[in-house]
């Protein structure tokens, strides 16, 4: 479950390279792009620019590099050519990268074009849950820290976590002990040591929390068609706290 200062290099090598893919995204106009055409951008670009492999391609029969999830889409939405993505709409795309046989795993919600004022606002507190719960990781805390500060941020503004699905640890596997709630009690839960390293990736509903998952056996969306939003990163605890391994150019944790 920990990892060697080694192994941590190499996921932070694999991190910087995911940041990479974000920074090509950011400067996409989405507008009028189809999901499916955002991942074969990606696609080319982690194969071909960064020497790297789409970790997320083949895993548990998944055909493609990432999770495009639009709107009421919760998680692993599938890239699709007649989806095209429209001004205003919210977008999350998730990404897995491996190199050199280390996995790492982000996620960002982008707003597309003019998005109204709630969407902001739902997209804004839930990139702030993700960082309180960063903050919470140090060595001794335990992992209902984590969740429970999430939860406590998105209730504060309204929103409701997805408890369906977590974060969870990851190294030569995609996904690995232990797994991470978003929602939980404090002081309990799993004791953090240093050298763990796991991903944190809440995803709030501006509605109920309830969700279910379509026919295609992928896409997971709210019950009652309310907006979701979802933002993630790779974290490993170090003997004074938490390293980010997949920090983005001009990113910062906020105060």
């Amino acid at each position: 479950m920990t990892k060697r200062p080694e192994e941590i290099a190499l996921m932070a090598a694999a991190g910087k390279l995911l940041a990479e893919v974000f920074a090509h995204l950011d400067r996409l106009d989405l507008i009028g792009m189809t999901t499916m055409q955002v991942n074969d951008l990606v696609d080319g670009f982690i194969v071909h620019t960064l020497d790297a492999r789409p970790a997320s391609k083949g895993q548990y029969g998944f055909a493609y590099a990432m999770n495009t999830s639009r709107n009421d889409v919760v998680c692993h939405g599938v890239p699709s050519a007649t989806e095209v993505l429209q001004n205003g709409d919210i977008v999350n795309f998730d990404i897995t990268l491996e190199k050199d046989g280390y996995i790492a795993d982000s996620s960002k919600t982008y707003l597309v074009g003019d998005v109204a004022g709630e969407a902001r606002r739902l997209v804004q507190v839930t990139y702030e849950a993700m960082w309180k719960g960063i903050r919470a990781v140090r060595p001794g805390a335990r992992l209902g820290d984590v969740g429970h500060a999430i939860e406590r941020h998105a209730r504060r503004h309204g929103y409701a976590v997805v408890r369906e699905y977590c974060g969870h640890g990851i190294g030569r596997e995609m996904h690995e002990p232990p797994q991470v709630l978003h929602w939980g009690r404090p002081r309990t839960g799993l004791v953090l040591r240093e050298g763990m390293v796991f991903t944190i990736e809440p995803m709030l509903n501006a509605g109920r929390n309830a969700v279910r998952t379509e026919d295609d056996g992928w896409t997971v969306v709210t019950c009652d068609g309310a907006l979701s939003a979802q933002f993630e990163h790779t974290v490993a605890v170090t003997g004074s706290g938490v390293r980010v391994l997949t920090l983005r150019a001009g990113e910062k944790m906020p105060d």
